[in-house]
């Protein structure tokens, strides 16, 4: 093996003792104390690697590895750190760190490349502080607003923008983060699979070919608060009674749906007595496949349902959408790139399965070709105390990263 797996476990042990829970879970938020010392456990790490490290306007800290032609286009490879509450340990830290432990491993043996290869753990993939994801990446592909920061907030009611100035950043100067299509060859990023197919096929990495497009509505039914004992059920306006309609609908229309999930994530009743119809109800939607157009389909099954079912109990429907992502297809040479590192590393025909799970190398569909990697996760358990994936599955992904940047970034002898 080329990389040092062990290292590689200590450190994301390490990594998972910042921010870990009474549960043994892992919060860390963005713009918070946690994610700051996770930030500077992971710049330590760069810098341990022999790597120029540097923070930019968005909070992603990068660390570069030089190439033979510093002009050259890079290439770029990275996760994110943030979790959502009482998460794992891999999701995400484990394709920051199996990045640094590549670039390394390269280091010590002597290996140059062509071209330079940047390891970016991005900030905020998760979205679990302000219901908006993948600032980081958003920030890098240009695409991120300054209505952004300042329209999504927190239960305390702070905006990105407020978190940021409190955490010493220029929410202003946010458009610098942005990187140039020119600058760019690739982006190839590691992950833990969240699923259980590669545990299935008994093999410890497989290779993604495209990533499901997250969609996020929030709902909200308002209709007559009144006592619960007192008012006929013939007579009444409950949202909730509409809400839970539209829920079990949903559901049951998903799966007709092959590549298509649906979740219902947060679910509020006010003003949230026991012996009171509620007056409101806001509930969340996660809605997700592959393919854009039968997720646009399903979504407007949704909503014409929804008004139906609302009508039909006199009450009004709002609805706000928090975000849109379309499907990401990985691209066809990195694929065959990561294959062929499979093949190096002794992982012979590893299976192509999509991504059902959102991650930042979406936000890079337009911008640059991107690649992905699965490390196998036990009984496919992520966003949990539960998250595992062994220390010999980490170190084979870990492998598998580090030969297919070689080979993107052109090997050569120093």
């Amino acid at each position: 093996m080329e990389i040092n797996a062990v290292r590689l476990w200590q450190r994301l042990m390490e990594l998972g003792e910042i921010g870990k829970q009474d549960s043994g879970g892992v919060t860390r938020f963005s713009f918070t104390e946690e994610e700051r010392r996770a930030k500077d456990r992971v710049i330590s790490y760069m810098k341990e690697a022999g790597l120029t490290v540097r923070e930019d306007s968005a909070g992603n800290v990068i660390g570069r590895r030089e190439g033979a032609d510093p002009l050259a286009p890079a290439v770029l490879t990275g996760s994110h750190i943030d979790t959502v509450p009482h998460g794992g340990k891999f999701d995400g830290a484990l394709g920051v760190l199996a990045a640094i432990e590549a670039l390394q491993s390269m280091e010590e043996k002597g290996i140059a490349t062509d071209h330079p290869i940047e390891v970016i753990a991005f900030t905020d993939e998760e979205g679990s502080r302000f219901g908006f994801g993948m600032i980081g990446s958003r920030a890098l592909a240009g695409t991120l607003r300054q209505e952004d920061l300042e329209r999504h907030k927190d239960e305390r009611h702070l905006s990105i923008a407020d978190a940021m100035r409190a955490a010493g950043y220029d929410p202003d100067r946010i458009g610098q983060a942005a990187k140039d299509p020119r600058q760019v060859k690739a982006y190839v990023e590691l992950h833990i699979e969240q699923g259980s197919v590669l545990e299935r096929h008994r093999l410890p990495v497989g290779v993604v070919s495209g990533i499901a497009g997250p969609l996020w509505l929030q709902f909200t039914l308002t209709g007559q608060a009144g006592h619960a004992g007192a008012t006929p059920m013939n007579m009444r306006r409950d949202p909730l009674r509409a809400a839970s309609e539209w829920m079990n609908w949903i559901y049951r229309e998903a799966g007709k749906y092959p590549n298509a999930v649906a979740t219902v994530g947060k679910i509020g009743a006010a003003p949230g007595g026991v012996n009171v119809i509620p007056e409101q109800v806001e509930f969340t939607l996660d809605l997700r496949d592959i393919d854009e157009a039968a997720r646009n389909a399903l979504e407007s099954s949704i909503w014409e349902y929804g008004n139906r079912v609302c009508a039909s109990h006199q009450v009004e429907l709002a609805v706000r959408t928090l975000q849109r992502v379309a499907p990401a297809p990985c691209s066809p040479e990195i694929m065959a790139a990561i294959e062929a590192a499979c093949r190096k590393a002794g992982i012979e025909q590893p299976p192509a399965l999509p991504s059902g799970a959102g991650h930042d190398g979406m936000q890079f569909r337009s911008r640059w070709p991107i690649g992905m990697i699965f490390v196998r996760s036990r009984e496919g358990i992520s966003h949990s105390p539960k998250e595992w994936s062994s220390q010999e599955d980490c170190g084979a992904g870990a492998e598998v990263l580090y030969h297919t940047l070689l080979q993107l970034a052109n090997e050569r002898k120093k």
